[in-house]
């Protein structure tokens, strides 16, 4: 199977990726110095998995993995890259995979599905997170989660509202002016 992506499907993700790098890169300068309240609401601001979702919603599974794994490599290259940076990278790129296998279910975005879509892909990206923590970290499993708590009920808020606001609205924009409005190939 041959991989073929088209200039603006490169565009597209390219300016996608540069968003999440530098708003994850800027929230994380910012809660580092913030108090200690602060921080795991910042971290967990969710903007990275909105636009991964977004990108595998409309160019596929495929390009929404790649669209996570690189706003958390780059971005991590740029703060504090670690042996977390791959893993983390592969389980945001989970949400470009569930926005790819969405729109195979569901062609246009609804309300209902982006909070559905968010709840689910979020649950499973934060169970993933805090098992590899748990496990690279050697800390008792059952502690990991417990210590999550607050981070995992700010991640499900954060990024509900990011895929049915921003999602939601990005999702359209693409698919007017992207998909529905690029000019035939001329082959």
């Amino acid at each position: 199977m041959k991989l073929k992506i088209s200039t603006r499907e490169v565009a597209a993700m390219s300016v996608l990726i540069a968003l999440g790098a530098v708003a994850r890169i800027g929230l994380g300068r910012i809660a580092i110095v913030a108090p200690i309240e602060a921080y795991g609401v910042l971290v967990k601001i969710g903007l990275t998995e909105t636009l991964a979702f977004v990108c595998g919603f409309v160019f596929g599974p495929i390009l929404g993995f790649i669209t996570g794994a690189l706003i958390i490599a780059i971005s991590d290259l740029l703060m504090i890259p670690g042996p977390w940076t791959p893993c983390i990278g592969a389980i945001i790129g989970i949400f470009g995979i569930g926005g790819g296998v969405t729109r195979r279910v569901f062609r246009n975005p609804t309300r209902n599905m982006l909070v559905a879509s968010s709840l689910i892909l979020t649950v499973l990206s934060e169970f993933l997170q805090n098992l590899w923590f748990a496990l690279f970290f050697g800390i008792p499993i059952v502690v990991a989660f417990t210590m999550a708590v607050p981070t995992f009920a700010t991640a499900l808020i954060n990024n509900t509202t990011l895929f049915v606001t921003v999602g939601s609205k990005t999702i359209k924009l693409m698919l007017e002016k992207l998909i529905q409005g690029a000019e035939p190939s001329k082959g």
